[in-house]
């Protein structure tokens, strides 16, 4: 084999007229393999899509949920008030009932912007003529009263925000709340705890989620599904009256199966229940639709 290798070499060298051409030869070759096998590999491993994580891939979508109109004047794009660091706040309107994020949009519709007068408001009228006057804003749409120009203008800016621009849907303006002061009894309260079961109103994106608290009877589907909804972590109130278990900050079972014939709550407890109505109304704004009926 060696004496092989010897003519072989001393072939080459007489060929190429340069001595140990066999050594050069075998240098090159063994760069080449290199070079093709890690190229190969490189190629191999960047066709290969990174596995991500659920966080990576999507992040957790806010359920839908219900907006009144005062709830919606809040998302303006505007700085916060009143808080350290404030930041803008996301930009919401509504067109024909439906509630959209257009805060990718807020060149045109946040503060300064050409359509920034939208901004938390109804504009369904006003973008079907395409008029800005104040006048035409918060209106209900009644596609009745539009005529055929109008009614195509909605539809093709409906049609833009949902599937051109893929502004995110976040709910529903509801327009016709119950009267705050009608009487609800109790099973009826036990009706509204927010499953798919539950009595779902037209229009709504979300079935109601009703609360009771010292007789006000709260809809936590105005923004608090995710509480109070199937799967938060205050969802054991829903439909029922929570006035005591908000008081003493208590959701166990035994808490729940209380008759009504306990000590009423004491000064501090009564606190604890004034600050929870208080948030409520105040800062979560959800819209009281009726009063507990008294037992």
């Amino acid at each position: 084999m060696s004496t092989w290798l010897s003519s072989f070499s001393q072939s080459l060298d007489q060929w190429t007229g340069t001595s140990g051409s066999l050594g050069y030869i075998c240098i090159v070759l063994a760069v080449y393999i290199g070079y093709h096998f890690t190229t190969t590999v490189m190629s191999s491993s960047s066709s290969t899509p990174k596995q991500s994580t659920p966080q990576e891939e999507q992040d957790e979508k806010e359920p839908l949920r219900n907006f009144t109109a005062q709830q919606l004047r809040h998302f303006n794009g505007e700085l916060e008030d009143g808080v350290p660091n404030p930041q803008h706040k996301p930009v919401y309107l509504s067109v024909a009932g439906t509630v959209f994020d257009v805060s990718d949009g807020r060149d045109f519709y946040g503060p300064g912007g050409p359509y920034a007068t939208f901004a938390g408001r109804e504009c369904g009228i006003a973008l079907s003529k395409f008029a800005f006057d104040e006048q035409y804003l918060d209106i209900s749409v009644d596609r009745t009263q539009l005529n055929a120009g109008e009614r195509m203008e909605l539809d093709q800016w409906l049609e833009k925000f949902q599937y051109y621009r893929h502004y995110p849907v976040m709910g529903k303006l509801i327009f016709d709340m119950p009267d705050p002061h009608r009487i609800i009894r109790q099973e009826e309260l036990a009706k509204y705890n927010g499953t798919p079961e539950a009595p779902i109103p037209e229009g709504y994106a979300t079935p109601p989620i009703y609360i009771a608290v010292d007789q006000d009877v709260f809809d936590m589907s105005f923004g608090g599904v995710s509480f109070y909804g199937p799967g938060g972590p205050y969802h054991k109130l829903a439909g029922r009256d929570a006035t005591r278990a908000l008081a003493t900050m208590r959701l166990d079972d035994e808490m729940f199966a209380m008759t009504g014939e306990e000590e009423p709550l004491n000064e501090k407890q009564i606190k604890t229940m004034n600050d929870w109505k208080k948030t409520f109304t105040e800062r979560k704004m959800y819209p009281i639709v009726g009063k507990l009926a008294e037992t």
